[in-house]
């Protein structure tokens, strides 16, 4: 890898040409990758971050470009957690690059710069990425497969007395190591897992790696879409077997059944900001085909007034439904008590936000997050749990959204 001077601001929002993917606003749409790089100035915060975020936005006006943690829910509906984390990221961190670019159709877009002096020099350092740094690390889970098969036992237990309808429960698997070339194992990670709302983000001592399916939320002008995923199958190893995984993912009851739930709790999220009858499902339970696995996925749509803020739409829908569970109040509290470790970045959100206000956020699943400084990598992993869920068929699914990740950190 040739790179003259490391930049520690880094966010590469990548569609790999999917038609459901990060869109920039009306004007930019059908962008093939968004990129933020360097930084004229940075928030962080654990505290009234939302209420700073607001302020900092409107007093720049600028493009904005970083994370929500899932632990901002702490913020937000006033829970605490006592689960510690080797991650130690904050409850929001992002940053006004010094330049923005777009990838439309091979062609690059830079909106902002210094001068065409400054971009070559900048693209030139980031050419010659490859996998030679590229360091095998073992990834360890945080709890056995026994201790996993308990506490999902457990979790349904509390749906039979009806404490929660679902739970979207997650084990870390974990390396004390440290990470060679980020970038390049990013690149390796794409590779092996194209996905349409894959990132790469670098802020100071955090690195993310993500190959991300899902959209958490998108706003564009008036227009609010979430698009949360719910049942996943393998893909097959030809088109035929593809064809009857595909149908087995489209009847299944216990999948539909999770995907409902989500689906109403994204509902009522959205109605909170939402003009009058707004709110509709545009995709119920479609069933999409990636490199490695089938998904289910919904579209959730509303219309908002135009004097809505951003901030009041990310604070009436974060976190994702999708990665909590129904009632949400009582699945965060239930997930921290049965998870190992606290969230962090993994299960929170990737994304930008514009000018105007308009954003596109992803659900920061499947990903490698590290933490240069500790010399700790952590990659998370889970599922939603049902009253017809089969605790050993939770755990293969485990098995196979880990796979990539961990082929990815072994040459």
């Amino acid at each position: 890898m040739s790179k003259s001077k490391e930049t520690k601001y880094i966010s590469v929002l990548m569609s790999n040409r999917s038609t459901k993917s990060y869109n920039l606003p009306s004007k930019y749409i059908d962008c093939d990758l968004i990129a933020g790089l360097g930084m004229i100035k940075e928030i962080s915060s654990n505290k009234n971050s939302l209420s700073k975020l607001r302020t900092f936005h409107h007093t720049h006006n600028d493009w904005l470009f970083g994370y929500l943690s899932y632990d901002l829910k702490n913020e937000i509906e006033e829970l605490s957690s006592e689960n510690c984390s080797s991650i130690n990221s904050d409850n929001i961190a992002f940053f006004i690059p010094e330049y923005v670019f777009l990838l439309r159709k091979n062609k690059l877009e830079v909106l902002t710069y210094q001068s065409k002096t400054s971009v070559d020099l900048l693209l030139n350092n980031y050419k010659n990425l490859d996998n030679k740094n590229i360091n095998s690390i073992f990834l360890t889970p945080k709890e056995s497969k026994e201790e996993y098969l308990n506490k999902i036992r457990k979790i349904k237990d509390h749906i039979q007395k009806g404490d929660i309808y679902e739970l979207n429960y997650c084990v870390e698997y974990y390396a004390k190591e440290i990470l060679k070339d980020p970038e390049s194992l990013f690149i390796k990670l794409n590779n092996i897992n194209r996905n349409p709302f894959s990132s790469f983000l670098h802020i100071n001592n955090h690195y993310v790696m993500c190959a991300s399916p899902e959209r958490f939320l998108r706003k564009d002008g008036s227009s609010i879409i979430s698009q949360p995923i719910k049942g996943t199958i393998k893909r097959g190893s030809t088109p035929y077997e593809d064809k009857l995984l595909i149908n087995k993912l489209k009847g299944s009851q216990k999948d539909i059944s999770e995907n409902v739930m989500i689906i109403d709790l994204v509902r009522n999220d959205l109605s909170i900001t939402a003009n009058r009858s707004s709110v509709r499902v545009d995709d119920f339970c479609g069933v999409y085909t990636f490199d490695r696995i089938h998904q289910m996925i919904s579209t959730i749509s509303s219309e908002v007034p135009q004097d809505c803020h951003f901030i009041n739409i990310l604070e009436t829908t974060f976190p994702m439904g999708s990665m909590t569970g129904a009632p949400k109040l009582k699945a965060m509290e239930l997930i921290d008590k049965y998870e190992e470790s606290s969230r962090g970045i993994f299960s929170g959100s990737i994304g930008y936000i514009s000018p105007t206000g308009d954003f596109d956020f992803n659900v920061v699943i499947r990903s490698i997050i590290y933490n240069k400084e500790k010399e700790y990598i952590s990659a998370g992993v889970g599922g939603a749990i049902t009253i017809s869920s089969d605790e050993y068929c939770e755990y293969e699914e485990c098995l196979l959204k880990i796979k990539p990740i961990l082929e990815a950190l072994v040459n």
